[in-house]
């Protein structure tokens, strides 16, 4: 087996400028870990049969809940669990990690205008 080569995040960041489209990076136990360039608002939704994890690494980024905003700078992370209704929120550009399910629609069954039916590979 040959070793497996890191992925250097800052440098998958700078590939793309776009905001709200993840990217995933890798694949691990059935799950993608995704990037993504936020900014503004996403849309309500949630994630019927699987939780979903958010890894803040740059900017002011915020999850709506039902109950109120939680907000989270870089370094912090936070696990939203399954079928709970959640809206992203990016007070300016952010740059996030995500990890779903793989094949995890990126707004839950909910589609809007951010859904994207096939994620790219970086």
């Amino acid at each position: 087996m040959n070793a497996p080569m890191p992925v250097n995040i800052a440098e998958k960041l700078a590939t793309f400028s776009d905001h709200w489209d993840p990217r995933i990076i890798g694949r691990y136990n059935g799950n993608e870990i995704r990037i993504a360039k936020v900014e503004g608002e996403f849309t309500w939704h949630s994630h019927e049969n699987s939780d979903e994890l958010f890894l803040v690494i740059a900017g002011d980024f915020g999850i709506e809940f039902r109950d109120g905003m939680r907000r989270f700078g870089p370094g912090e992370m936070v696990v939203v669990p399954k079928g709970v209704e959640h809206r992203p929120v990016a007070d300016g550009e952010c740059h996030i990690l995500m990890i779903d399910r793989e094949g995890e629609p990126n707004t839950g069954g909910q589609p809007s205008e951010y859904t994207r039916t096939a994620l790219k590979d970086i």
